[in-house]
């Protein structure tokens, strides 16, 4: 689907929509616990659709009534399936990465595939334990197949490579027999979300004790309990409506937790740097999701803005620093990428014009974003991404003023 955005100021209230980070979590714990759990505030974006029907392939049941999603979880470690089973993780970096060490706890493994450049993105860190503990695995035609168990112990990986690693060991070493402790080798970025991971755990009464001095989670072996548990608001697709003020729209934003565990909420001190003039440089270790509307925040303010530490998001559903700093360029922009790094070079006015979308929904919605400051009229190829993680936002958009064609 393309869109033709005439460009307008954005007015009214906006309530974001449920965290996507927080109800991965959440799917996954009520669907290991012993017993039922409801989860409020769920939506349902291809991500999360992505979990319920992994979950479901490791035998979880789950139905949507008035208060929410009741799931009754599988209670722990199962007996070995009688076929490996599959699992299709749609486009959702979180789901296979959460699942392949789950899958090696409730049953013995499993056959993993994927949409877009998901099998592309990289799992080296879980290749090389498995190289270590003598797991077969191997990975053809789009299909990573792994089989085998986890057993307790210590495992070490690099934090610098994605923190969904260290969430998926934290959610499956508790089911094991014995304590583990997972250590990161280097500095661990987006930290937060493992902050996210272990607050989940904690509800569910399981236990993961951190040590900063050596940089090590320590992992008792627990019973997920049953919850009920609502989705607070996601700050990183509250960013884009931040953008839209930043950029002059009147916007009121409801719903956030202040003191949310998200790393994105780092978007409000973000955009009081992004709204003074001069040079600045952000660092986005911890919230990479922030560059698409940092970066639209950027490029009509005076001053130079560089995202730094940013390599990352080359492994995004696209090579986000690439994308980004095509979409800007498209809409009258100018910036400049290196290999870990977007310099942004702010201007007077956007002229509007063509963005490829790049199968990618930050892409998308920060250039839908980008068009309130546009002179004319700006065209997204491939709008429907959005429905990756926010399936409604175009309906919010043309809720508070936003003109929004489909071609």
């Amino acid at each position: 689907m393309d869109v033709c955005i005439h460009p307008r100021r954005l007015s009214g209230v906006v309530t974001p929509p449920p965290s996507k980070s927080m109800a991965h979590r959440l799917v996954i714990a009520a669907s290991l616990a012993a017993g039922v759990s409801t989860i409020r505030r769920l939506d349902f974006s291809a991500d999360i659709e992505a979990t319920l029907r992994c979950m479901r392939a490791l035998g979880a049941q789950w139905e949507t009534a008035e208060d929410g999603l009741r799931i009754t979880g599988i209670g722990g470690i199962r007996q070995p399936f009688g076929d490996l089973p599959r699992f299709d993780c749609g486009e959702s970096g979180s789901t296979l990465r959460f699942l392949i060490p789950i899958s090696m706890t409730a049953g013995q493994g499993g056959a993993f595939t994927g949409q877009g450049r998901l099998m592309e993105r990289p799992q080296q860190p879980y290749f090389d334990l498995f190289r270590e503990r003598g797991i077969p695995w191997e990975q053809a035609d789009g299909v990573l197949t792994v089989r085998g168990q986890l057993a307790p112990g210590e495992y070490r990986l690099p934090g610098n490579v994605s923190s969904q690693f260290f969430t998926g060991l934290l959610m499956a070493l508790p089911l094991l027999e014995g304590p583990s402790v997972v250590v990161s080798t280097t500095e661990l970025e987006s930290a937060s979300y493992v902050t996210m991971t272990m607050g989940v755990l904690d509800q569910c009464g399981v236990r993961v004790r951190y040590s900063p001095q050596i940089n090590s989670f320590a992992v008792s072996p627990g019973i997920y309990c049953p919850f009920e548990a609502a989705v607070e608001a996601d700050w990183s697709q509250a960013a884009f409506w931040y953008a839209a003020i930043t950029l002059g729209s009147s916007l009121r934003l409801r719903g956030l937790n202040g003191r949310s565990s998200q790393g994105d909420a780092a978007v409000v001190s973000h955009c009081k740097k992004l709204s003074q003039e001069g040079s600045v440089a952000i660092d986005l270790s911890d919230c990479p999701d922030l560059l698409p509307p940092l970066a639209v925040m950027a490029a009509v303010r005076r001053g130079t803005t560089r995202f730094t530490h940013a390599a990352r998001l080359r492994l995004k559903e696209s090579d986000r620093l690439s994308t980004v700093h095509q979409m800007l360029s498209a809409l009258g922009g100018a910036a400049s990428e290196e290999a870990d790094s977007l310099t942004v070079y702010g201007v007077s006015t956007l002229p509007g014009g063509t963005v490829d979308g790049a199968n990618d929904h930050r892409i998308v919605m920060a250039a839908a974003i980008a068009a309130t400051r546009c002179q004319g009229p700006v065209t997204i190829q491939g709008a429907e991404a959005v429905k990756k993680s926010y399936p409604g936002f175009w309906r919010d958009y043309e809720a508070l003023g936003g003109d929004v064609r489909v071609l």
